[in-house]
């Protein structure tokens, strides 16, 4: 048998994605979590000397398919700017060999943004019909592509700080990803009476202020791999209904739930519940007496569970 991966690169990866039901996917991994068939360790962080940056492990399981893997993914600091790339490794649970190696930054955009959709459709009221979204690169494109079906949205509101520095074309881009998309020229008329707010930054700090809102809400945060990176003030935990993707790992990473114990007094166990419980049905979909924080940090098993399924097409 042979020891040498199959390798996909990063075009390959794209194409192959468009084959698979990327959502539907997730969902399975999120009640495999919940059954036990998964297994999710805390994410990994290994930094270099002189703050030069760090490399995230994630690593995870899944025993039904019999497959062991790891997600890398290193933050370069540049003078010219942060490099950030990822690859994902899959290795057999039977044979021990290596399966496949493939560039995980278009897995990592899908599942990001799919991780988000899963969310929303556990957690946003059944009769939301506004959505805004903050952020306009790939990963917010991806939110909008993944949710754009999940409600009857009857305005989808875009507001970004680099819209005014991107071309004619571009944005013509961006508005055709939706008929009823509108780019907006400020956070707040983005946000203005929306039923879901969907946070698509890098940013390495607080985007919008909930307590700002005119009324209750859904917030969805991603943030990014920077350290204690958040979307939302950390003290605002205290006065939401806190989700996140996973319950085990996420307090202990997610910048604004670290800062949030150290400096608010919010307790890791305020959190109401997770996607393997509101995919088993262990928690219920909340109601909107005030707002509700949805919180992903993004889990290896979800790069790996999109990698294997690109494995499985293979002939």
């Amino acid at each position: 048998m042979s020891s040498t991966p199959y390798v996909i690169n990063q075009l390959q990866a794209r194409e192959l994605l468009a084959q698979v039901d990327v959502p539907q996917i997730l969902r399975k991994l999120f009640r495999d979590l919940a059954a036990g068939q998964a297994v999710q360790p805390a994410q990994q962080l290994v930094e270099f000397p002189q703050g030069a940056g760090d490399f995230i492990n994630y690593l995870g399981v899944l025993a039904e398919d019999g497959v062991y893997g790891v997600k890398t993914s290193p933050y370069i600091v540049r003078e010219q700017g942060p490099l950030v790339t990822a690859w994902t490794l899959l290795m057999s649970m039977q044979t021990g060999q290596p399966l496949l190696l493939c560039d995980a930054g278009e897995l990592t955009t899908a599942r990001t943004a799919a991780t988000t959709a899963v969310a929303v459709d556990a957690l946003a009221p059944l009769n939301a019909r506004r959505l805004a979204i903050i952020g306009s690169g790939k990963v917010a494109q991806a939110h909008l592509h993944y949710v754009k079906n999940l409600r009857e949205w009857q305005s989808i509101s875009l507001y970004s700080p680099s819209l005014s520095e991107l071309a004619p074309e571009a944005l013509a881009q961006l508005t055709s990803l939706d008929s009823r998309l509108t780019l907006v020229d400020s956070r707040e008329a983005a946000i203005q009476d929306a039923d879901v707010i969907m946070l698509c930054t890098s940013s390495a700090g607080p985007v919008i202020d909930p307590a700002t809102l005119t009324k209750p809400a859904l917030i969805t945060s991603i943030s990014t791999n920077a350290p204690r990176a958040h979307e939302v003030p950390p003290q605002s935990l205290n006065d939401m209904q806190v989700f996140c993707d996973y319950r085990q790992t996420t307090p202990g990473s997610a910048g604004e739930m670290l800062i949030a114990v150290e400096q608010h007094g919010w307790d890791k166990d305020a959190i109401v519940g997770d996607l393997p419980d509101l995919l088993s049905e262990k928690v219920q979909r909340p109601g909107y007496d005030r707002h509700v924080f949805f919180r992903s940090i993004g889990l290896g098993l979800e790069d790996i569970a999109l990698a294997n399924a690109l494995y499985r097409l293979q002939p």
